[in-house]
């Protein structure tokens, strides 16, 4: 016993620092795309975006459990090949372009320009869908960062909480969270990328949705239950 909590223990701490360093990298990321495309240090809604980015990473932190935190350190074994693909654009790249075009559009004025309170409006939306997936992670033990079976952790269904309204609620506030993004960061051309990015949140839903009916047990009973996998009498 006392060996296994000295090699859990390392383990942890291993994950923890990973996780935060690919937050701190993730922070910066933002930060330099933002401000140095931009050219504009004093773009106060930039400033904002980042100190709520900053609120829901703590937030979610918090919301996760130790093993959901190695869980989601890294890529782990029996994730999905088509996901990997996907969980990069839907996290990371997609993201990426809308923060790149809502950056050269505030230097350049592409669109239509976008007043503070409609901005403020956007950003309160942000932080609410971004604290709604973060209620999804606080629920759900297996909320993991690509699609798998969890046989190594005894994955059941989880059918409460958010899980009680769509089976997918993580990616409803991921999409709610990625459309609400350019109205926060004062751009109306940033909506042409947030718009596919919402796109592969949907086509990563039906993939999982499948793989879920297919290889979860108790995935289809639960999904009697709870008929829609994103939005409540649409989908």
């Amino acid at each position: 016993m006392v060996f296994l909590m000295n090699t859990q223990k390392p383990e942890t701490q291993r994950a923890l620092s990973r996780y935060l360093a690919k937050q701190l990298f993730f922070l910066v990321l933002v930060a330099c795309t933002l401000f140095l495309c931009a050219k504009d240090a004093m773009w106060t809604m930039a400033w904002l975006f980042m100190a709520s980015l900053l609120l829901v990473m703590a937030a979610n932190l918090l919301a996760m459990d130790r093993a959901l935190l190695a869980e989601r350190s890294k890529i782990q074994k029996g994730t999905k090949g088509w996901d990997i693909a996907l969980s990069a654009f839907v996290a990371i790249i997609g993201p990426y372009l809308v923060w790149i075009t809502a950056a050269l559009d505030r230097r350049y004025g592409w669109g239509v320009a976008i007043p503070l309170w409609a901005s403020g409006i956007g950003l309160l939306v942000f932080l609410l869908a971004s604290f709604f997936a973060t209620w999804a992670m606080h629920t759900n033990q297996f909320f993991s960062a690509t699609v798998r079976i969890q046989d190594d952790r005894n994955q059941k269904v989880v059918d409460s909480g958010p899980y009680a309204l769509v089976r997918h609620p993580g990616y409803l506030g991921g999409i709610i969270g990625i459309l609400a993004t350019p109205l926060a960061l004062q751009s109306s051309v940033a909506l042409l990328p947030a718009l596919l990015v919402s796109v592969g949140f949907v086509v990563r839903t039906a993939f999982e949705d499948r793989t879920l009916m297919q290889e979860l047990e108790g995935y289809r009973s639960y999904a009697q239950q709870v008929k829609y996998r994103l939005v409540k009498f649409v989908w």
